[in-house]
């Protein structure tokens, strides 16, 4: 027999077979890469600014992050330019694909948010603003705007208002850094699109004029 037919039939040494991580644990993959894996599926965007660690791992593995998502029919979306990944669900006319990814609307609260931060990155882009930032009573104070009038509880549409930002900050669009005040991320170009914004706008100003309230179709991005 030849060395080579040797080296071929020869079995795996126990030390170079990849570390268990947990009793029973059968994966094939590092911690590190395992940790993106999970934020990708659990998060709806991965940051390189926020999440730098997991970011240098998945450039590092990208391929075999995409070929993990793929095995779920999920596809793997990178964002070079402004430094994010995201997921999208894979969907099919001639394949019938079994649905993981499910979508998960925003709020009124959070699309109203989302109008205005929009507008404002918009705003201070055309301006030659490096990074564009917004207080928590700038937001309040224009969306609250677009609730009816018949809606006379205050203190409830404020919950609902800075709920909305809680969740944009934890989505990484949003960052506070200090007190009621946010950078708004480049991500929200990618939540909402220019042609989406100026759509949502117009039909704002529409029920505005008209003395209702946003209807729930709104929501829907």
């Amino acid at each position: 027999m030849t060395d080579a037919e040797t080296a071929f039939i020869a079995p795996v040494a126990m030390e170079e077979a990849p570390e268990e991580l947990f009793p029973g644990d059968r994966g094939v993959l590092d911690s590190e890469v395992r940790r993106v894996l999970v934020h990708l599926l659990r998060r709806r965007f991965l940051s390189a600014e926020r999440n730098r660690a997991e970011w240098a791992a998945l450039l590092d593995n990208q391929a075999l992050v995409e070929s993990r998502l793929g095995d779920l029919f999920v596809r793997l979306v990178i964002d070079h330019d402004r430094g994010f990944a995201y997921k999208q669900q894979v969907r099919s006319d001639e394949l019938d694909v079994p649905i993981l990814l499910r979508d998960n609307a925003y709020t009124r609260a959070e699309t109203l948010v989302l109008v205005h931060v929009r507008a404002v990155f918009q705003r201070e882009q055309a301006a030659g603003e490096a990074q564009a930032r917004i207080d928590i009573e700038d937001i309040e104070q224009t969306v609250l705007s677009y609730f009816a009038d018949a809606e006379r509880d205050t203190a409830k549409r404020q919950k609902a208002v800075r709920a909305a930002v809680a969740r944009l900050d934890r989505d990484g669009i949003l960052d506070e850094e200090t007190e009621g005040r946010y950078r708004i991320s480049p991500l929200v170009e990618v939540v909402m699109s220019a042609e989406k914004l100026h759509e949502l706008r117009a039909w704002l100003r529409t029920q505005t004029v008209a003395g209702e309230e946003p209807a729930e179709e709104a929501d829907e991005l």
